[in-house]
C-alpha cells in the first residue's frame, strides 16, 4: 500500500472534532491562506463540503479564549492572531508598525472597494488629484490589483481589492464592507497586522 494511501486511511479514521483540531495544525503549519479545494483534497472532501465545514468549525473556534482568529473568506481560511494583542506581538518580536495608511491611501483604497473595478481616471475623477501614488502604494502592499483592462480607448487598467485587503481588514466578503452612500463618507483604517509590519531598527 502506498504512502498516500495509508495516510488517506489515517485520515479517514478521524472523528469530527479530530478533524478540526487537524485543520487547526494545517493551518497554523502553513502561515497562509489555504484554498477550500486544497484542504478538501487534503481532508478527503469537496470544496463545497470542506467550506461547510471550516465555516462551521470556524463559529465554535472564535467564540473560544485565545488570542488566535480562523479567518474565513471566500476561497481560503487563515489562522491570524487577534487585534487586541498586537501590541504584545510587536515587542516581543521587535517589531515596528508600518501598516499605517495616508488619508490619501485610504480614499482611494474606499473608492476601489466600493465602485470596482474601477480606473486611475475614475478614482482621479473623485478624488480630483493625481492618485498615481496611492495606486502605486496599495498594490505594493497587496491591498489592490489588476483586474483587466476596460474595453475603451487607451486600454486603461481595472483596479479591485484583493483577498489581502480582505484578510486585513478582517472581513470575509466584500459584502462585509459597511453601508455607505459614498465611498469617501467611510473611514478605513488598517488594522495592525503583522503582514505590514517590519522589523525595527537598531
Amino acid at each position: 500500500m502506498s504512502e498516500t494511501n495509508l495516510q488517506q486511511q489515517t485520515l479517514d479514521i478521524l472523528n469530527e472534532d479530530e478533524q478540526g483540531q487537524a485543520l487547526e495544525a494545517v493551518l497554523f503549519a502553513a502561515g497562509y491562506p489555504m484554498t477550500y479545494e486544497k484542504l478538501g483534497e487534503t481532508f478527503g472532501k469537496s470544496e463545497k463540503e470542506m467550506r461547510i465545514f471550516v465555516e462551521r468549525f470556524a463559529r465554535e473556534y472564535n467564540e473560544g479564549s485565545r488570542g488566535i482568529l480562523l479567518l474565513v473568506m471566500e476561497e481560503s481560511c487563515q489562522l491570524c492572531s487577534k487585534e487586541q494583542y498586537k501590541d504584545y506581538i510587536r515587542t516581543a518580536m521587535g517589531m515596528r508598525s508600518s501598516g499605517k495608511l495616508s488619508n490619501s491611501c485610504l480614499e482611494v483604497l474606499a473608492i476601489v472597494a466600493y465602485s470596482q473595478p474601477v480606473t486611475k481616471a475614475y478614482i482621479e475623477q473623485v478624488r480630483g488629484v493625481d492618485c498615481s501614488w496611492a495606486i502605486g502604494m496599495l498594490c505594493d502592499k497587496q491591498l489592490i490589483e489588476s483586474k483587466g483592462r476596460l474595453d475603451a480607448p487607451g486600454k486603461p487598467i481595472l483596479y479591485g481589492t484583493t483577498t489581502e485587503f480582505l484578510r486585513v481588514f478582517g472581513m470575509s466578503s466584500l459584502q462585509d464592507l459597511p453601508h455607505s452612500d459614498s465611498a469617501l463618507a467611510v473611514r478605513l483604517e488598517v488594522p495592525e497586522q503583522t503582514t505590514l509590519m517590519e522589523p525595527a531598527s537598531d
